[in-house]
C-alpha cells in the first residue's frame, strides 16, 4: 500500500482530511464552495495516477480500496445509523457554540470585537492564527481579502477561503512557534500584518522581527469568560474538549473538576495550560471533529 499521506502532502488540502482508520478522505461538509471541487479533482487525479481504487460515498467523502457494491452500501447505511445512535448518547462537550457531530455545546467563552482602522496598502501579506480573528475582522472590513494570506492549520484556512480570502500558505505545523519558523524564509524582507486576539500563546511576532521580516500586529477581539449563575455540573465520565487556553480558564472558573471527567486538548499549546491535576489526551489534529473522534475512542 502506498503512503497516502506522502502522496497528498504537496496538495495542501483544506477541506478534505485523510483518516487512516477508515482509509478515507473525509469532507468537511460545513463548507460549500468552488475550492472543494478543486480539491476533489486534485485528489482523484493523484489516486488515479497511482492506480489506487476509490469511490465517493454518500457523504461525498472518498473511500479507498473498498468495494461499492449494493450490499456494501446497505451495510454502510445501517452501520451509520447504529453509530449515530450509539455516539449521540455520549456525554462529550465542546466549550463553544460550534456545532460538532455527537458533541454537546457548553459555551464558556464569548468573543468581543475591537474595531481597528487599517491601511492594508502598507503590507505585503496578512497572517492569521485564529478563526475568530477572521470572523471579527470580516464583520467590518473586507480589504484584508486583497492580500496574500498566511494561516495556521486547515481549520483557519477554511474560514478565510470561504470568505473569499486568497490563501498563499497553510502551515504544516499545528502550533504558533513552529508556524513562525516556517514563515521566516517565505516572508523575509517583507512587511506583514498579524491579526490576532488580545491573548496569544506564541512568540510569532518576535521570531519574525528578529529574522528579517517586518511584522506589525493588530488586536481585533478579546476573549472573555461567560459568567454562569450556578456552578457547572456535568455527568460522571463526561469528556470535555478544550480548544484554547481560555476555555481551560473559563471552564474552571465555573466548574469544579471531577476526577471522573476526561479532558481532550486540541493541541500541544493548549495542553501546556492545564493545571497539574488534569492530564489531557491530545487530539490527532487541531480540529474539533478530531477532538470528538478522540473522545469517542477514550469512551470505548
Amino acid at each position: 500500500m502506498k503512503n497516502i499521506e506522502k502522496l497528498i502532502e504537496p496538495l495542501n488540502l483544506i477541506y478534505y482530511e485523510y483518516d487512516r482508520g477508515t482509509n478515507s478522505f473525509i469532507l468537511d461538509r460545513n463548507y460549500s464552495n468552488e475550492h472543494i471541487f478543486e480539491e476533489l479533482i486534485k485528489i482523484t487525479y493523484i489516486l488515479s495516477k497511482e492506480n489506487i481504487n476509490f469511490f465517493v460515498d454518500e457523504n461525498k467523502s472518498l473511500v479507498l480500496n473498498r468495494q461499492n457494491s449494493f450490499f456494501s452500501r446497505i451495510k454502510r447505511f445501517f452501520y451509520s445509523i447504529y453509530e449515530d445512535i450509539k455516539n449521540s448518547s455520549l456525554n462529550i462537550y465542546v466549550l463553544n457554540d460550534k456545532k460538532v457531530k455527537w458533541a454537546k455545546n457548553l459555551p464558556v467563552i464569548k468573543i468581543e470585537a475591537i474595531k481597528v482602522d487599517f491601511d492594508f496598502s502598507k503590507y505585503d501579506a496578512v497572517i492569521f492564527t485564529s478563526k475568530n480573528a477572521i470572523y471579527t475582522l470580516n464583520s467590518y472590513n473586507q480589504e484584508w481579502k486583497t492580500k496574500p494570506l498566511y494561516v495556521i492549520a486547515p481549520q483557519t484556512a477554511k474560514v478565510a477561503s470561504n470568505f473569499g480570502g486568497k490563501i498563499k500558505f497553510v502551515s504544516k505545523e499545528k502550533h504558533g512557534d513552529e508556524f513562525a519558523n516556517e514563515l521566516v524564509p517565505l516572508l523575509k524582507n517583507k512587511k506583514v500584518l498579524y491579526i490576532r486576539g488580545s491573548k496569544v500563546v506564541t512568540n510569532l511576532v518576535e521570531t519574525l522581527n528578529s529574522n528579517g521580516v517586518i511584522c506589525d500586529e493588530a488586536i481585533v477581539y478579546q476573549t472573555v469568560c461567560v459568567d454562569f449563575k450556578k456552578r457547572i455540573t456535568l455527568p460522571k465520565k463526561s469528556v470535555i474538549i478544550f480548544s484554547s487556553p481560555s476555555t481551560i480558564e473559563c471552564f474552571l472558573k465555573n466548574a469544579d473538576w471531577d476526577e471522573s471527567y476526561i479532558a481532550v486538548s486540541i493541541g500541544h499549546t493548549t495542553q501546556k495550560y492545564f493545571p497539574l491535576y488534569i492530564k489531557p489526551a491530545l487530539s490527532e489534529t487541531t480540529s474539533l471533529d478530531s477532538c470528538v473522534k478522540k473522545a469517542i475512542e477514550l469512551l470505548r
